[in-house]
């Protein structure tokens, strides 16, 4: 291949790739999407609720796939589901103290039990003996708090009769031979699963007010014919028909549409180190995280983070520009598990004294060096600092390098009491107290030149 061929292939495929990444489903401009999305970027901090009856297994939200078990077989669970203690205005209460400013309830995860009134199917709430659409009464609880809704909506679903067989389907997981596939699949209908979507999809951001957020769940193997792509759910047509019902909704990144620009409105790395979160900046983004290694409550799970790790998590996303949304998996009965409450009532605390380093918050410009076992965070409209110590140093002094002739005064954020310093050439000295603050992780405000 000669040299002037090479160089024209190498052109039209640069083109192809700059056309790729252009492609837009929608004409909105960058600055109408950034004043969309302004109150969630700017609130940071989310509550996730993944809820249905695979609670009363308590052993994990896929035990249906983890277990292989048949519709009749997980039948019990819709049978007996009755959550008497149910009281959404508690949950969205422990919410909003723990600074919260919004929420994501499952209202149909991957079994297809949806916890919502649907016209289009049995397999609901309002049929067993909740005889309550828990949706509805979620929705009215967080927005009395002040909170912004959010619905989460999974678009796989293991108990629909047209929904076919795919790698991580339960009846798949002990015969995984195509002759198995195809016995199977024989008499479903993905065309109707498609408009079973829409028709779901519909009920959902027609019937509860304002949508805040559409949490949509998921799309997988794009190079496998046993995976779920765009194409299985109309991907295109649904997102414009999201976009139709609620102009002002945020959308995720899950429905399979990489190949265009506008796809989904923030892309969502779930259960990734803190070390990982960097990558995301600069993007728009919002990390999915558990309390615990399992999102549906899990009554014999012991792997729980710690209140320092849910605080990193929080303090590194925000610092890393981006959100955090943090899991709840309520037990059968409706209520937080005590685990859940006493993390939560930790974040409380903290985020009574240092919501401000967080809220409104971003990653700091370059020209603020991160001083060593700490992380930073900036609001640009104050033009504040945030220095927040993941480890209290060692000789109760801080140097922030390079910081001469940048500062207007220095405080510790949870109780506003000065901290002391000394430039030493570049750099400035901060002296700190001998007994570190009672906070998990205190929070240095930075009032900046």
């Amino acid at each position: 291949m000669n040299k002037i061929r090479v160089l024209l292939i190498a052109s039209l495929l640069s083109g192809s790739l700059a056309q790729a990444q252009t492609k837009r489903i929608f004409s909105e401009s960058a600055a109408a999407k950034e004043q969309r999305m302004a109150w969630w970027t700017n609130d940071r901090f989310g509550m996730f609720i993944h809820w249905g009856i695979y609670s009363m297994a308590a052993r994990h939200e896929w035990v249906k796939h983890n277990e292989h078990m048949t519709n009749e077989e997980y039948q019990k669970y819709f049978n007996f589901f009755n959550p008497d203690e149910f009281d959404p205005t508690t949950w969205a209460k422990q919410a909003k103290a723990a600074g919260m400013k919004y929420a994501v309830l499952t209202t149909k995860h991957h079994d297809g039990f949806c916890l919502f009134d649907s016209k289009f199917t049995d397999y609901k709430a309002t049929n067993t003996p909740a005889h309550r659409d828990l949706v509805r009464e979620y929705v009215n609880a967080f927005r009395a708090q002040g909170l912004k809704v959010g619905f989460y909506y999974s678009l796989l679903d293991w108990h629909h009769p047209d929904y076919t067989m795919d790698d991580v389907h339960p009846l798949t997981q002990t015969d995984t031979s195509q002759a198995n596939y195809d016995k199977l699949n024989k008499g479903r209908d993905m065309r109707k699963y498609r408009q079973y979507l829409r028709d779901q999809i519909t009920e959902l951001l027609t019937n509860y007010g304002k949508i805040d957020v559409l949490w949509l769940d998921w799309t997988w193997g794009k190079e496998s014919k046993r995976g779920k792509h765009a194409e299985d759910w109309g991907a295109v047509e649904l997102i414009k028909l999201v976009k139709k019902l609620q102009p002002g909704i945020l959308v995720n990144n899950r429905l399979g549409l990489d190949d265009y620009e506008d796809g989904g409105d923030f892309v969502t790395p779930e259960q990734v180190s803190t070390a990982e979160l960097a990558k995301y900046r600069g993007k728009t983004w919002e990390t999915c995280q558990t309390f615990s290694g399992s999102w549906g409550y899990y009554r014999d799970e012991n792997t729980w983070k710690t209140d320092h790790q849910l605080l990193d998590l929080l303090i590194t996303s925000t610092a890393n520009g981006g959100n955090l949304i943090l899991n709840v998996g309520p037990t059968a009965r409706g209520e937080f598990d005590y685990r859940a409450k006493n993390a939560l009532d930790s974040l409380s605390y903290w985020m009574h004294a240092n919501s401000r380093a967080i809220y409104n918050c971003t990653y700091a410009p370059d020209e603020y060096k991160v001083p060593e076992n700490t992380r930073l965070t900036y609001n640009k409209a104050t033009r504040r600092l945030y220095v927040h110590l993941m480890e209290y140093p060692e000789g109760h002094t801080l140097v922030l390098p390079g910081y001469k002739d940048k500062i207007k005064y220095v405080q510790f954020l949870h109780d506003a009491s000065e901290i002391k310093s000394k430039s030493e050439g570049d750099d400035v000295t901060l002296f700190l107290p001998e007994r570190k603050p009672t906070i998990a992780i205190p929070v240095i405000e930075i009032i900046l030149k």
